[in-house]
């Protein structure tokens, strides 16, 4: 019994971390790509053409599902980076832990990056959503928003530990 207990605790953190990662990585995606889906509507809107409610809902689940292979793996690859190099930074700095705002300036910064990167190295803005200044900043409110999920779930799972 002892064996199991030992092996459970140790896999526990792992498998919370891997669980706050993939909640984090749908969050921004979900905000990111439903925020995408309103911004290019709106340039629709903006010539002229009438969008109903109906249309914007089943643009934002269309885009959803058509987005998630692409720009969910971008999400997913940049969180991935940037919390493993805010995790070394925290440890570098001697901290166990990190309070619920680091991960969210990681999760920003990640969107950042990754949306920044793609247009010198592939020579194209995939996020039409983001190519005003304004779509840049929900996109990177995505990231600061799943960071901080990231962040806060961390934070609940190691206080459930300590007890």
């Amino acid at each position: 019994m002892t064996i199991f207990k030992t092996t459970f605790k140790k896999r526990a953190p792992k498998r919370t971390t891997f669980i706050a990662f993939l909640v984090a990585v749908l969050t921004v995606f979900t905000i990111g790509s439903s925020s995408h889906t309103q911004f290019v509507l709106n340039e629709l809107v903006v010539l002229g053409i009438p969008i109903n409610l109906g249309t914007r809902l089943n643009a934002t689940i269309t885009d959803l599902m058509g987005l998630l292979p692409g720009y969910g793996t971008i999400i997913a690859l940049g969180l991935l980076i940037a919390f493993i190099v805010t995790r070394a930074i925290g440890k570098l700095c001697g901290r166990l832990t990190l309070a619920w705002y680091w991960w969210s300036f990681a999760g920003g910064l990640a969107l950042l990056t990754a949306l920044m990167l793609m247009k010198p190295l592939l020579d194209v803005t995939p996020i039409a959503g983001a190519r005003s200044t304004a779509g840049l900043f929900f996109q990177c409110l995505a990231g600061l928003i799943g960071g901080a999920v990231f962040g806060l779930l961390q934070t609940e799972s190691k206080n459930r530990e300590s007890k």
